[in-house]
């Protein structure tokens, strides 16, 4: 992630939650909690959450594996980080929060059961390099979910959608978050980045996964991903 791109998120991060909930309605949450059904995490099980941001796929993922299993939450923005740990009521045994960049995890091979990424892969450097590296540390036969934004395809929701991320998104951005450049580059960013078919097949050109699938969310507004690390 460029140098910009995480100054961005650090002006935002103490406002990023309640933009988030204003933008998506609140859906987000019921995304994040579909995408931990897909990735078939349970109780006892190892998840890594990249670009965790302000923690809430990961909190969600630390429900479903218990006091038995853990999650490693990582990310480059340390405010987000901060705002993460601000949220906790103290320190968790099973959870570590760390700095780590999704383009060269400092985690073994095979280290997890899940691996994880909340609309994050589009702000990566490189894309590929980032889905590789999850793989990598992902446990063969293990999950690599990834909730994304996408743009829906079929009219009128395509105008819709359009229309509230180029007008709606940035103003809300302005008035909750005070920045309306930031609230402008995410829906940008959303826009020409590879989604439902294309991100499948990024996926598949690593030829770290033996299966592949994606789940349209809200006509395709965001994307789950799901791939089985290849044994």
């Amino acid at each position: 992630m460029s140098r910009q791109v995480v100054a961005m998120f650090a002006r935002i991060a103490e406002r990023y939650d309640r933009a988030n909930t204003l933008i998506t309605a609140g859906l987000h949450r019921q995304w994040r909690r579909r995408a931990v059904r897909e990735s078939g995490a349970a109780e006892g099980m190892h998840v890594l959450d990249c670009a965790t941001g302000t923690g809430d796929f990961a909190l969600e993922f630390l429900r479903i594996v218990g006091s038995s299993g853990s999650v490693t939450a990582t990310d480059v923005c340390e405010p987000m980080l901060d705002v993460f740990r601000r949220k906790l009521a103290g320190p968790l045994p099973n959870l570590r929060i760390e700095y780590a960049d999704m383009l060269d995890l400092p985690y073994h091979d095979a280290s997890f059961d899940v691996t994880s990424c909340g609309y994050g892969v589009r702000n990566a450097d490189d894309p590929s390099c980032a889905l590789a590296e999850m793989a990598r540390v992902t446990k063969p036969g293990g999950r690599v979910v990834i909730l994304e934004t996408g743009v829906p395809r079929r009219f009128p929701m395509t105008m819709v959608y359009t229309l509230y991320t180029r007008l709606l998104v940035p103003l809300i951005g302005c008035i909750v978050a005070g920045d309306r450049a930031a609230y402008e580059y995410l829906p940008r960013t959303a826009a020409h980045f590879p989604s439902g078919d294309d991100f499948v097949a990024m996926m598949r050109q690593t030829g770290a996964f033996d299966h592949i699938r994606s789940i349209p969310l809200l006509g395709g507004a965001s994307y789950i991903y799901v791939g089985i690390r290849r044994s």
